[in-house]
Protein backbone atom coordinates (compact mmCIF):
# COMPACT_ATOMS: atom_id res chain seq x y z
CA UNK A 1 0.00 0.00 0.00
CA UNK A 2 2.86 2.33 0.81
CA UNK A 3 4.26 1.94 -2.72
CA UNK A 4 0.86 2.69 -4.21
CA UNK A 5 0.61 5.92 -2.23
CA UNK A 6 4.18 6.79 -3.08
CA UNK A 7 3.40 6.47 -6.78
CA UNK A 8 0.41 8.74 -6.36
CA UNK A 9 2.52 11.51 -4.83
CA UNK A 10 6.11 11.02 -6.03
CA UNK A 11 7.40 14.54 -5.34
CA UNK A 12 6.64 14.96 -1.66
CA UNK A 13 10.06 16.24 -0.58
CA UNK A 14 12.80 13.81 0.33
CA UNK A 15 10.79 11.70 2.78
CA UNK A 16 11.19 7.94 2.81
CA UNK A 17 8.51 5.70 1.43
CA UNK A 18 6.97 4.86 4.82
CA UNK A 19 7.06 8.50 5.98
CA UNK A 20 5.66 9.56 2.65
CA UNK A 21 2.77 7.09 2.97
CA UNK A 22 2.04 8.28 6.51
CA UNK A 23 1.87 11.91 5.41
CA UNK A 24 -0.45 11.02 2.54
CA UNK A 25 -2.64 8.97 4.88
CA UNK A 26 -2.94 11.83 7.36
CA UNK A 27 -3.75 14.32 4.60
CA UNK A 28 -6.39 12.05 3.17
CA UNK A 29 -8.03 11.43 6.54
CA UNK A 30 -8.09 15.13 7.39
CA UNK A 31 -9.61 15.92 3.99
CA UNK A 32 -12.21 13.19 4.45
CA UNK A 33 -13.09 14.48 7.92
CA UNK A 34 -13.63 17.94 6.44
CA UNK A 35 -15.84 16.39 3.75
CA UNK A 36 -17.87 14.53 6.38
CA UNK A 37 -18.44 17.76 8.34
CA UNK A 38 -19.49 19.72 5.24
CA UNK A 39 -21.78 17.01 3.84
CA UNK A 40 -23.21 16.32 7.30
CA UNK A 41 -24.07 20.01 7.64
CA UNK A 42 -25.80 20.04 4.24
CA UNK A 43 -27.84 16.96 5.23
CA UNK A 44 -28.67 18.28 8.71
CA UNK A 45 -32.40 18.46 8.03
CA UNK A 46 -32.57 15.14 6.18
CA UNK A 47 -34.90 12.72 7.95
CA UNK A 48 -33.05 9.66 6.68
CA UNK A 49 -29.29 10.26 6.86
CA UNK A 50 -27.27 11.15 9.96
CA UNK A 51 -23.58 12.01 10.32
CA UNK A 52 -22.60 8.44 11.26
CA UNK A 53 -24.09 7.03 8.07
CA UNK A 54 -22.58 9.88 6.04
CA UNK A 55 -19.08 9.09 7.37
CA UNK A 56 -19.65 5.37 6.81
CA UNK A 57 -20.68 5.91 3.18
CA UNK A 58 -17.72 8.24 2.53
CA UNK A 59 -15.41 5.65 4.08
CA UNK A 60 -16.83 2.92 1.86
CA UNK A 61 -16.53 5.11 -1.22
CA UNK A 62 -12.92 5.97 -0.38
CA UNK A 63 -12.18 2.29 0.16
CA UNK A 64 -13.54 1.47 -3.29
CA UNK A 65 -11.37 4.17 -4.89
CA UNK A 66 -8.22 2.95 -3.10
CA UNK A 67 -9.11 -0.63 -4.02
CA UNK A 68 -9.30 0.33 -7.71
CA UNK A 69 -6.09 2.38 -7.61
CA UNK A 70 -4.16 -0.40 -5.89
CA UNK A 71 -5.33 -3.00 -8.41
CA UNK A 72 -7.40 -4.89 -5.84
CA UNK A 73 -4.55 -5.23 -3.34
CA UNK A 74 -5.79 -2.96 -0.56
CA UNK A 75 -8.70 -0.71 0.32
CA UNK A 76 -7.56 1.10 3.46
CA UNK A 77 -4.80 3.31 4.76
CA UNK A 78 -4.72 1.94 8.30
CA UNK A 79 -5.44 -1.49 9.74
CA UNK A 80 -8.32 -1.43 12.22
CA UNK A 81 -6.83 -1.62 15.70
CA UNK A 82 -8.79 -2.23 18.88
CA UNK A 83 -6.07 -0.32 20.76
CA UNK A 84 -6.65 2.79 18.64
CA UNK A 85 -10.37 2.48 19.23
CA UNK A 86 -10.37 1.78 22.97
CA UNK A 87 -7.47 4.07 23.98
CA UNK A 88 -7.95 7.12 21.75
CA UNK A 89 -11.38 7.23 20.11
CA UNK A 90 -13.80 5.84 22.69
CA UNK A 91 -12.81 7.87 25.83
CA UNK A 92 -13.77 11.35 24.51
CA UNK A 93 -17.07 10.02 23.15
CA UNK A 94 -18.16 8.38 26.41
CA UNK A 95 -16.83 11.19 28.64
CA UNK A 96 -18.68 13.86 26.68
CA UNK A 97 -21.84 11.75 26.88
CA UNK A 98 -21.61 11.78 30.66
CA UNK A 99 -20.54 15.43 30.79
CA UNK A 100 -23.43 16.66 28.64
CA UNK A 101 -26.18 14.28 29.78
CA UNK A 102 -29.29 15.61 31.46
CA UNK A 103 -28.71 14.00 34.81
CA UNK A 104 -32.29 14.55 35.90
CA UNK A 105 -33.71 12.21 33.26
CA UNK A 106 -30.83 9.77 33.58
CA UNK A 107 -31.14 9.20 37.33
CA UNK A 108 -34.93 9.20 37.38
CA UNK A 109 -34.74 6.24 34.98
CA UNK A 110 -31.59 4.78 36.53
CA UNK A 111 -33.15 1.46 37.57
CA UNK A 112 -34.68 0.90 34.13
CA UNK A 113 -31.40 1.85 32.44
CA UNK A 114 -29.44 -0.61 34.58
CA UNK A 115 -32.01 -3.33 33.87
CA UNK A 116 -31.73 -2.77 30.12
CA UNK A 117 -27.96 -2.25 30.10
CA UNK A 118 -26.84 -5.00 32.48
CA UNK A 119 -29.57 -7.66 32.69
CA UNK A 120 -30.63 -7.10 29.09
CA UNK A 121 -27.09 -7.53 27.80
CA UNK A 122 -26.71 -10.80 29.72
CA UNK A 123 -30.02 -12.08 28.29
CA UNK A 124 -29.05 -11.05 24.76
CA UNK A 125 -25.60 -12.63 25.13
CA UNK A 126 -27.13 -15.90 26.34
CA UNK A 127 -29.65 -16.07 23.48
CA UNK A 128 -27.04 -15.27 20.82
CA UNK A 129 -24.58 -17.81 22.25
CA UNK A 130 -27.14 -20.61 22.60
CA UNK A 131 -28.63 -19.87 19.19
CA UNK A 132 -25.20 -19.93 17.56
CA UNK A 133 -24.36 -23.25 19.22
CA UNK A 134 -27.54 -24.85 17.91
CA UNK A 135 -27.50 -23.43 14.37
CA UNK A 136 -23.82 -23.32 13.45
CA UNK A 137 -23.54 -27.10 13.78
CA UNK A 138 -26.08 -27.51 10.98
CA UNK A 139 -23.69 -25.65 8.65
CA UNK A 140 -20.80 -27.89 9.70
CA UNK A 141 -19.08 -25.07 11.58
CA UNK A 142 -17.08 -26.99 14.17
CA UNK A 143 -14.02 -24.81 14.68
CA UNK A 144 -15.55 -22.93 17.62
CA UNK A 145 -15.44 -24.06 21.26
CA UNK A 146 -17.70 -23.02 24.15
CA UNK A 147 -15.50 -20.00 24.95
CA UNK A 148 -15.75 -18.83 21.34
CA UNK A 149 -19.54 -19.10 21.36
CA UNK A 150 -19.81 -17.11 24.61
CA UNK A 151 -17.43 -14.50 23.17
CA UNK A 152 -19.65 -14.25 20.07
CA UNK A 153 -22.60 -13.57 22.38
CA UNK A 154 -20.72 -10.75 24.10
CA UNK A 155 -19.50 -9.33 20.77
CA UNK A 156 -22.94 -9.08 19.19
CA UNK A 157 -24.74 -8.04 22.38
CA UNK A 158 -22.85 -4.71 22.22
CA UNK A 159 -25.07 -1.99 20.75
CA UNK A 160 -23.79 1.04 18.83
CA UNK A 161 -24.47 3.90 21.25
CA UNK A 162 -22.55 6.38 19.06
CA UNK A 163 -24.91 6.09 16.10
CA UNK A 164 -27.93 5.99 18.42
CA UNK A 165 -26.92 9.29 20.03
CA UNK A 166 -26.94 10.97 16.62
CA UNK A 167 -30.40 9.61 15.78
CA UNK A 168 -32.19 10.55 19.02
CA UNK A 169 -32.26 14.00 20.62
CA UNK A 170 -32.70 14.54 24.34
CA UNK A 171 -34.69 17.76 23.81
CA UNK A 172 -37.23 16.15 21.43
CA UNK A 173 -37.60 12.71 23.05
CA UNK A 174 -36.13 13.03 26.56
CA UNK A 175 -37.42 9.70 27.92
CA UNK A 176 -36.36 7.72 24.86
CA UNK A 177 -32.98 9.44 24.71
CA UNK A 178 -32.37 8.81 28.40
CA UNK A 179 -33.24 5.13 28.17
CA UNK A 180 -31.51 4.30 24.88
CA UNK A 181 -28.44 6.43 25.61
CA UNK A 182 -28.06 5.20 29.19
CA UNK A 183 -28.60 1.61 28.15
CA UNK A 184 -26.04 2.01 25.35
CA UNK A 185 -23.30 3.16 27.71
CA UNK A 186 -24.02 0.48 30.32
CA UNK A 187 -24.45 -2.09 27.53
CA UNK A 188 -21.04 -1.31 26.04
CA UNK A 189 -19.42 -1.53 29.46
CA UNK A 190 -21.23 -4.79 30.25
CA UNK A 191 -20.24 -6.32 26.91
CA UNK A 192 -16.58 -5.40 27.35
CA UNK A 193 -16.49 -6.61 30.96
CA UNK A 194 -18.30 -9.81 29.98
CA UNK A 195 -15.96 -10.39 27.03
CA UNK A 196 -12.86 -9.91 29.19
CA UNK A 197 -14.26 -12.20 31.88
CA UNK A 198 -14.92 -14.90 29.28
CA UNK A 199 -11.36 -14.52 27.99
CA UNK A 200 -9.87 -14.85 31.47
CA UNK A 201 -11.86 -17.87 32.71
CA UNK A 202 -11.37 -21.51 31.79
CA UNK A 203 -14.82 -22.47 30.52
CA UNK A 204 -13.99 -26.00 29.42
CA UNK A 205 -15.25 -27.40 32.74
CA UNK A 206 -17.92 -25.11 34.17
CA UNK A 207 -19.12 -25.79 37.72
CA UNK A 208 -20.92 -23.86 40.44
CA UNK A 209 -17.69 -22.46 41.91
CA UNK A 210 -16.54 -21.08 38.54
CA UNK A 211 -20.01 -19.62 37.85
CA UNK A 212 -20.12 -17.83 41.22
CA UNK A 213 -16.57 -16.55 40.76
CA UNK A 214 -17.50 -15.30 37.31
CA UNK A 215 -20.54 -13.40 38.60
CA UNK A 216 -18.61 -12.01 41.57
CA UNK A 217 -15.86 -10.72 39.31
CA UNK A 218 -18.45 -9.24 36.96
CA UNK A 219 -20.22 -7.21 39.67
CA UNK A 220 -16.91 -6.21 41.26
CA UNK A 221 -15.77 -4.70 37.97
CA UNK A 222 -19.02 -2.77 37.67
CA UNK A 223 -18.91 -1.32 41.19
CA UNK A 224 -15.18 -0.61 41.24
CA UNK A 225 -15.29 1.10 37.82
CA UNK A 226 -18.13 3.37 38.88
CA UNK A 227 -16.46 4.33 42.17
CA UNK A 228 -13.14 5.02 40.43
CA UNK A 229 -14.82 7.39 37.97
CA UNK A 230 -16.64 9.25 40.75
CA UNK A 231 -13.48 9.48 42.87
CA UNK A 232 -11.42 10.91 39.99
CA UNK A 233 -14.11 13.48 39.26
CA UNK A 234 -14.27 14.52 42.92
CA UNK A 235 -10.48 14.77 43.09
CA UNK A 236 -10.43 17.14 40.12
CA UNK A 237 -13.15 19.26 41.72
CA UNK A 238 -11.29 19.47 45.04
CA UNK A 239 -7.95 20.39 43.42
CA UNK A 240 -9.42 23.12 41.22
CA UNK A 241 -11.53 24.52 44.08
CA UNK A 242 -8.64 24.70 46.55
CA UNK A 243 -5.86 25.88 44.26
CA UNK A 244 -7.83 28.50 42.31
CA UNK A 245 -6.07 27.99 38.98
CA UNK A 246 -8.26 30.67 37.38
CA UNK A 247 -6.41 33.44 39.21
CA UNK A 248 -3.38 32.93 36.97
CA UNK A 249 -4.35 30.82 33.96
CA UNK A 250 -7.62 29.49 32.67
CA UNK A 251 -5.59 27.26 30.35
CA UNK A 252 -4.44 25.26 33.36
CA UNK A 253 -8.03 24.69 34.45
CA UNK A 254 -9.02 23.36 31.04
CA UNK A 255 -5.89 21.24 30.73
CA UNK A 256 -6.37 19.73 34.19
CA UNK A 257 -10.00 18.81 33.49
CA UNK A 258 -9.05 17.12 30.22
CA UNK A 259 -6.12 15.24 31.72
CA UNK A 260 -8.05 14.11 34.80
CA UNK A 261 -10.87 12.84 32.59
CA UNK A 262 -8.44 10.82 30.47
CA UNK A 263 -6.56 9.69 33.58
CA UNK A 264 -9.74 8.13 34.95
CA UNK A 265 -10.09 6.00 31.82
CA UNK A 266 -6.44 4.92 31.77
CA UNK A 267 -6.48 4.10 35.51
CA UNK A 268 -9.42 1.81 34.88
CA UNK A 269 -7.51 0.07 32.10
CA UNK A 270 -4.43 -0.13 34.34
CA UNK A 271 -6.40 -1.92 37.08
CA UNK A 272 -8.33 -4.09 34.56
CA UNK A 273 -11.64 -2.34 35.20
CA UNK A 274 -14.21 -0.97 32.75
CA UNK A 275 -12.87 2.29 31.34
CA UNK A 276 -16.24 3.01 29.73
CA UNK A 277 -18.13 3.09 33.03
CA UNK A 278 -15.29 4.92 34.77
CA UNK A 279 -14.98 7.79 32.30
CA UNK A 280 -18.78 8.07 31.98
CA UNK A 281 -19.35 8.60 35.70
CA UNK A 282 -16.26 10.82 35.85
CA UNK A 283 -18.00 13.03 33.28
CA UNK A 284 -21.20 13.14 35.35
CA UNK A 285 -19.34 14.08 38.55
CA UNK A 286 -17.20 16.68 36.76
CA UNK A 287 -20.27 18.35 35.29
CA UNK A 288 -21.87 18.50 38.75
CA UNK A 289 -18.88 19.78 40.74
CA UNK A 290 -15.68 20.57 38.81
CA UNK A 291 -17.32 22.51 35.99
CA UNK A 292 -18.87 24.98 38.43
CA UNK A 293 -15.52 25.66 40.13
CA UNK A 294 -13.74 27.04 37.06
CA UNK A 295 -13.93 30.53 35.59
CA UNK A 296 -16.51 31.61 33.06
CA UNK A 297 -14.12 31.42 30.10
CA UNK A 298 -13.02 27.92 31.14
CA UNK A 299 -16.64 26.78 31.27
CA UNK A 300 -17.27 27.89 27.72
CA UNK A 301 -13.99 26.39 26.55
CA UNK A 302 -14.48 22.99 28.19
CA UNK A 303 -18.07 22.72 27.02
CA UNK A 304 -17.09 23.18 23.39
CA UNK A 305 -13.74 21.38 23.64
CA UNK A 306 -15.26 18.14 24.97
CA UNK A 307 -18.09 18.27 22.42
CA UNK A 308 -15.63 18.91 19.56
CA UNK A 309 -13.31 16.06 20.55
CA UNK A 310 -16.28 13.71 20.82
CA UNK A 311 -17.63 14.78 17.44
CA UNK A 312 -14.27 14.30 15.69
CA UNK A 313 -13.78 10.89 17.31
CA UNK A 314 -17.25 9.74 16.23
CA UNK A 315 -16.74 10.92 12.65
CA UNK A 316 -13.24 9.44 12.41
CA UNK A 317 -14.53 6.17 13.84
CA UNK A 318 -17.22 5.60 11.22
CA UNK A 319 -14.93 6.78 8.45
CA UNK A 320 -12.35 4.31 9.72
CA UNK A 321 -14.84 1.42 9.91
CA UNK A 322 -16.22 2.12 6.42
CA UNK A 323 -12.77 2.21 4.86
CA UNK A 324 -11.59 -0.95 6.61
CA UNK A 325 -14.75 -2.90 5.72
CA UNK A 326 -13.48 -3.53 2.18
CA UNK A 327 -10.10 -4.92 3.26
CA UNK A 328 -9.35 -7.49 0.59
CA UNK A 329 -7.19 -9.56 2.98
CA UNK A 330 -10.22 -10.60 5.01
CA UNK A 331 -12.58 -11.24 2.13
CA UNK A 332 -10.18 -13.37 0.07
CA UNK A 333 -10.25 -16.05 2.79
CA UNK A 334 -14.02 -16.52 2.38
CA UNK A 335 -14.13 -16.14 -1.40
CA UNK A 336 -14.26 -19.94 -1.77
CA UNK A 337 -17.36 -20.20 0.45
CA UNK A 338 -19.36 -16.95 0.22
CA UNK A 339 -22.58 -18.79 1.01
CA UNK A 340 -21.25 -19.85 4.40
CA UNK A 341 -20.31 -16.26 5.30
CA UNK A 342 -23.77 -15.04 4.26
CA UNK A 343 -25.44 -17.82 6.27
CA UNK A 344 -23.42 -17.00 9.40
CA UNK A 345 -24.21 -13.28 9.05
CA UNK A 346 -27.93 -13.97 8.55
CA UNK A 347 -28.12 -16.31 11.55
CA UNK A 348 -26.35 -13.82 13.81
CA UNK A 349 -28.55 -10.95 12.63
CA UNK A 350 -31.66 -12.99 13.40
CA UNK A 351 -30.33 -13.85 16.85
CA UNK A 352 -29.60 -10.16 17.50
CA UNK A 353 -33.22 -9.30 16.65
CA UNK A 354 -34.52 -12.09 18.89
CA UNK A 355 -32.11 -11.43 21.73
CA UNK A 356 -33.02 -7.75 21.94
CA UNK A 357 -36.76 -8.39 21.82
CA UNK A 358 -36.37 -11.01 24.57
CA UNK A 359 -35.41 -8.39 27.14
CA UNK A 360 -36.79 -5.03 25.91
CA UNK A 361 -40.47 -5.93 26.14
CA UNK A 362 -40.38 -8.04 29.36
CA UNK A 363 -38.14 -5.58 31.21
CA UNK A 364 -40.28 -2.65 30.03
CA UNK A 365 -43.30 -4.44 31.52
CA UNK A 366 -41.48 -4.86 34.85
CA UNK A 367 -40.35 -1.23 34.76
CA UNK A 368 -43.92 -0.05 34.21
CA UNK A 369 -45.08 -2.06 37.23
CA UNK A 370 -42.72 -0.03 39.44
CA UNK A 371 -44.00 3.34 38.19
CA UNK A 372 -47.17 4.95 39.47
CA UNK A 373 -47.49 7.83 37.01
CA UNK A 374 -48.71 6.97 33.51
CA UNK A 375 -46.40 9.68 32.11
CA UNK A 376 -43.35 7.81 33.40
CA UNK A 377 -44.38 4.46 31.94
CA UNK A 378 -42.90 3.20 28.68
CA UNK A 379 -45.62 2.86 26.05
CA UNK A 380 -45.62 0.01 23.56
CA UNK A 381 -44.66 2.38 20.73
CA UNK A 382 -41.71 3.63 22.75
CA UNK A 383 -40.71 0.02 23.45
CA UNK A 384 -40.67 -0.68 19.70
CA UNK A 385 -38.37 2.32 19.14
CA UNK A 386 -36.08 1.23 22.00
CA UNK A 387 -35.91 -2.25 20.46
CA UNK A 388 -35.24 -0.88 16.98
CA UNK A 389 -32.70 1.80 17.94
CA UNK A 390 -30.60 -0.74 19.85
CA UNK A 391 -30.25 -3.13 16.90
CA UNK A 392 -27.33 -1.19 15.39
CA UNK A 393 -23.91 -2.74 15.88
CA UNK A 394 -20.74 -0.71 15.54
CA UNK A 395 -17.13 -0.24 16.51
CA UNK A 396 -17.35 -1.98 19.90
CA UNK A 397 -18.47 -5.20 18.20
CA UNK A 398 -15.74 -4.82 15.58
CA UNK A 399 -13.05 -4.13 18.17
CA UNK A 400 -14.03 -7.17 20.26
CA UNK A 401 -14.23 -9.37 17.15
CA UNK A 402 -10.77 -8.26 16.02
CA UNK A 403 -9.44 -8.92 19.52
CA UNK A 404 -10.84 -12.45 19.47
CA UNK A 405 -10.36 -13.56 15.86
CA UNK A 406 -7.23 -11.75 14.60
CA UNK A 407 -3.56 -11.47 15.46
CA UNK A 408 -2.12 -7.94 15.41
CA UNK A 409 -5.00 -6.73 13.23
CA UNK A 410 -4.49 -9.40 10.55
CA UNK A 411 -6.73 -12.36 9.76
CA UNK A 412 -4.61 -15.46 9.28
CA UNK A 413 -7.12 -18.34 9.38
CA UNK A 414 -10.13 -18.99 7.15
CA UNK A 415 -12.34 -19.85 10.13
CA UNK A 416 -11.48 -16.59 11.86
CA UNK A 417 -11.97 -14.70 8.60
CA UNK A 418 -15.56 -15.96 8.45
CA UNK A 419 -16.29 -14.43 11.85
CA UNK A 420 -14.54 -11.14 10.98
CA UNK A 421 -16.34 -10.71 7.64
CA UNK A 422 -19.65 -11.66 9.29
CA UNK A 423 -19.08 -8.97 11.92
CA UNK A 424 -18.30 -6.38 9.23
CA UNK A 425 -21.41 -7.39 7.27
CA UNK A 426 -23.63 -7.06 10.35
CA UNK A 427 -22.13 -3.68 11.31
CA UNK A 428 -22.67 -2.25 7.82
CA UNK A 429 -26.12 -3.76 7.36
CA UNK A 430 -27.47 -2.81 10.79
CA UNK A 431 -26.02 0.72 10.75
CA UNK A 432 -27.29 1.48 7.25
CA UNK A 433 -30.73 -0.14 7.58
CA UNK A 434 -31.70 0.59 11.18
CA UNK A 435 -29.86 3.92 11.23
CA UNK A 436 -31.64 5.12 8.09
CA UNK A 437 -35.09 4.07 9.28
CA UNK A 438 -34.92 5.14 12.93
CA UNK A 439 -35.85 8.79 12.33
CA UNK A 440 -38.83 7.94 10.08
CA UNK A 441 -39.94 5.30 12.60
CA UNK A 442 -39.90 7.85 15.43
CA UNK A 443 -41.88 10.32 13.29
CA UNK A 444 -44.41 7.58 12.48
CA UNK A 445 -44.89 6.17 15.98
CA UNK A 446 -44.32 9.37 17.98
CA UNK A 447 -45.51 12.40 15.95
CA UNK A 448 -43.85 15.62 17.14
CA UNK A 449 -45.90 17.58 19.64
CA UNK A 450 -45.49 21.07 20.97
CA UNK A 451 -43.93 20.78 24.37
CA UNK A 452 -42.87 23.38 26.87
CA UNK A 453 -39.35 22.92 28.15
CA UNK A 454 -39.36 22.12 31.86
CA UNK A 455 -35.64 22.72 32.30
CA UNK A 456 -34.27 26.13 31.43
CA UNK A 457 -31.05 26.52 29.49
CA UNK A 458 -28.26 28.66 30.82
CA UNK A 459 -25.20 29.89 29.02
CA UNK A 460 -23.14 28.96 32.08
CA UNK A 461 -24.00 25.26 31.95
CA UNK A 462 -22.94 22.52 29.53
CA UNK A 463 -26.00 21.83 27.37
CA UNK A 464 -28.65 22.70 29.97
CA UNK A 465 -26.90 21.01 32.84
CA UNK A 466 -29.17 22.73 35.34
CA UNK A 467 -30.61 19.60 36.94
CA UNK A 468 -29.19 18.15 40.16
CA UNK A 469 -27.25 14.90 40.25
CA UNK A 470 -30.34 13.03 41.36
CA UNK A 471 -33.47 14.65 39.98
CA UNK A 472 -37.20 14.11 39.94
CA UNK A 473 -39.90 15.20 37.57
CA UNK A 474 -40.90 17.99 39.89
CA UNK A 475 -37.74 18.86 41.78
CA UNK A 476 -34.80 20.97 40.66
CA UNK A 477 -32.74 23.78 42.03
CA UNK A 478 -34.91 26.48 40.51
CA UNK A 479 -38.39 25.13 40.02
CA UNK A 480 -39.70 26.05 43.49
CA UNK A 481 -38.58 29.69 43.36
CA UNK A 482 -36.90 29.31 46.70
CA UNK A 483 -40.05 28.02 48.44
CA UNK A 484 -39.97 24.81 50.43
CA UNK A 485 -43.22 22.98 49.74
CA UNK A 486 -44.61 20.65 52.41
CA UNK A 487 -43.67 17.00 51.99
CA UNK A 488 -45.77 13.97 52.91
CA UNK A 489 -44.61 11.72 55.74
CA UNK A 490 -41.33 9.99 55.03
CA UNK A 491 -42.63 6.40 55.00
CA UNK A 492 -45.54 7.19 52.67
CA UNK A 493 -43.25 9.24 50.43
CA UNK A 494 -40.73 6.41 50.23
CA UNK A 495 -43.42 3.87 49.29
CA UNK A 496 -45.28 5.98 46.74
CA UNK A 497 -42.41 7.93 45.12
CA UNK A 498 -39.07 6.36 46.05
CA UNK A 499 -37.05 8.37 43.50
CA UNK A 500 -38.39 11.63 44.91
CA UNK A 501 -37.53 10.58 48.46
CA UNK A 502 -34.03 9.51 47.46
CA UNK A 503 -33.68 12.86 45.69
CA UNK A 504 -34.53 14.74 48.89
CA UNK A 505 -31.99 12.77 50.91
CA UNK A 506 -29.33 13.30 48.25
CA UNK A 507 -30.01 17.05 48.04
CA UNK A 508 -29.65 17.37 51.80
CA UNK A 509 -26.41 15.38 51.84
CA UNK A 510 -25.07 17.20 48.79
CA UNK A 511 -25.77 20.67 50.17
CA UNK A 512 -24.49 19.84 53.66
CA UNK A 513 -21.32 17.88 52.95
CA UNK A 514 -20.41 17.53 49.28
CA UNK A 515 -20.70 21.06 47.87
CA UNK A 516 -18.87 22.79 50.74
CA UNK A 517 -15.94 20.41 50.15
CA UNK A 518 -15.97 19.89 46.37
CA UNK A 519 -17.74 23.02 45.13
CA UNK A 520 -20.48 23.05 42.53
CA UNK A 521 -23.38 25.32 41.74
CA UNK A 522 -23.67 27.96 44.44
CA UNK A 523 -19.97 27.74 45.27
CA UNK A 524 -18.61 28.84 41.89
CA UNK A 525 -16.48 31.97 41.33
CA UNK A 526 -18.88 34.88 40.60
CA UNK A 527 -16.49 36.43 38.06
CA UNK A 528 -13.52 35.23 36.05
CA UNK A 529 -10.34 35.16 38.11
CA UNK A 530 -12.02 35.96 41.43
CA UNK A 531 -12.77 32.71 43.27
CA UNK A 532 -14.75 33.08 46.43
CA UNK A 533 -14.89 30.82 49.46
CA UNK A 534 -18.38 29.54 50.27
CA UNK A 535 -20.09 31.28 53.08
CA UNK A 536 -20.99 29.61 56.39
Amino acid sequence: MASVLANLFPKLGSLGTSDHASVVSINLFVALLCACIIIGHLLEENRWVNESITALIIGLGTGVVILLISGGKSSHLLVFSEDLFFIYLLPPIIFNAGFQVKKKQFFVNFITIMMFGAIGTLVSCAIISLGAIQTFKKFDIRFLDIGDYLAIGAIFAATDSVCTLQVLHQDETPLLYSLVFGEGVVNDATSVVLFNAIQNFDLTSVNLSIALSFLGNFFYLFLASTLLGAATGLLSAYIIKKLYFGRHSTDREVALMMLMAYLSYMLAELFYLSGILTVFFCGIVMSHYTWHNVTESSRVTTRHAFATLSFLAETFLFLYVGMDALDIEKWKFVSDSPGLSIAVSSILMGLILLGRAAFVFPLSFLSNLMKKSSEEKITFRQQVIIWWAGLMRGAVSMALAYNKFTRSGHTQLQDNAIMITSTITIVLFSTMLFGLLTKPLISLLLPPQRQLSTVSSDANTPKSLTAPLLGSREGSDVDLNGQDLPHPPSLRMLLTAPSHKVHRYWRTFDDTFMRPMFGGRGFAPPAPGSPTEPGP
